[in-house]
């Protein structure tokens, strides 16, 4: 299963000033500080408000909008009783943000032809304990499901059969594989590849002379082909907040805008995460090539040091090409007590 709240930030805003529901809620900074969306409920979708465009932006947009600053406490509170109902189905739990999952629920389920009455439960049981709704997806593995979780939002279920994947795949555009966006797109529909049942059936030496090897991934997503296993968190190595932008951004100003909204929504971890050594920034350019950039001060990072940190760090990282996606990560936890160990206890020698 892969289950993905509703326009999760705005849906809680919603949730909690009933004067705003049915009405355009935008989460975000501040529009006359580099301010971004960190979403958009459905109502300002309409008017094209999308995550990652500037609040400045947007607000020209949809002008009547709400505009509401981030509670990143409040997200991640209501987040932990997601984990506790997602605990009660199965341990074998692959977080992806605040508000999506994935769920290997193979244990409890033969087939996923078997999930609907599971998966309704579940929907019911996050209604009824954080007053949001739920999009699932139910497939035989995780793109897929992924994918399927996405086709009826809000408050979807999607239940691919096993064997019915690249069937189920094949009428939607390329770009709702994962790693295509929209410079990939562009290409593709370059060499006359729209849809994803033609890239699923192009010839593979055909692919691998236009695209490379990246032509042969994108082809195994076609088809439906995922063996990626649920990976639950086993130890903390990383806490990171991810951003797909819906197009690809190359203006400075908006960017450094989008690495404080990570940053601001990595704020409240440090608070019930261990201390953290090291910062790093991910940036993945329009032709999937990454740069990471790590930093470890030599102290523990803190609430002061993240956003500066940050900024830098994205000063000395980026090339200066259009970005599809950033990432801002804490690691190198400290775990232990550190330095020398007493050689007595506190109460001394007996």
């Amino acid at each position: 299963m892969h289950v993905d709240l509703d326009a999760f930030y705005s849906s809680i805003e919603q949730r909690d000033h009933p004067e705003w529901r049915g009405k355009p809620v935008i989460v975000g900074g501040d529009p006359d500080a580099r301010g971004v969306v960190a979403t958009a409920s459905y109502e300002a979708r309409r008017f094209g408000v999308h995550s990652a465009m500037p609040t400045r932006t947007a607000m020209r947009l949809c002008p009547q909008g709400i505009l509401v600053h981030p509670r990143f406490s409040v997200y991640g509170e209501v987040s932990g009783r997601l984990r506790a109902l997602f605990l009660e189905l199965t341990p074998l739990i692959e977080p992806i943000s605040l508000d999506e999952a994935f769920l290997d629920v193979s244990a409890l389920l033969p087939s996923p032809l078997e999930a609907e009455p599971v998966a309704r439960e579940l929907k019911a049981r996050i209604r009824q304990e954080t007053e949001l709704t739920a999009s699932v997806g139910v497939a035989a593995n995780k793109l897929v499901a992924k994918v399927a979780s996405d086709r009826e939002k809000p408050d979807g279920l999607t239940i691919v059969p096993p064997g019915g994947e690249a069937a189920f795949l094949g009428p939607l555009p390329v770009r709702r594989l994962f790693g295509i966006g929209p410079r990939s797109e562009e290409r593709l529909r370059g060499a006359g590849i729209e849809r994803v049942d033609q890239l699923a059936g192009a010839a593979p030496e055909w692919l691998v002379a236009r695209f490379g090897q990246t032509g042969l991934e994108w082809q195994r997503m076609a088809q439906g082909i995922d063996d990626r296993p649920v990976t639950p968190d086993r130890e903390l190595k990383q806490i990171s907040r991810e951003r797909t932008f819906p197009r690809d951004i190359g203006r400075r100003e908006e960017l450094q805008g989008i690495v404080e909204a990570l940053a601001e929504e990595l704020r409240p971890t440090l608070q019930n995460a261990p201390p953290a050594r090291t910062l790093t920034l991910k940036l993945r350019y329009p032709d999937l090539s990454i740069a990471t950039r790590r930093r470890t001060p030599g102290v523990v990072i803190t609430e002061d040091t993240l956003k500066p940190g940050a900024l830098q760090l994205f000063d000395e990282g980026w090339d200066g090409r259009p970005l599809r996606l950033m990432g801002l990560g804490i690691s190198n936890f400290v775990l232990e007590p550190e330095g020398q160990l007493p050689l007595f206890d506190d109460g001394g020698v007996e």
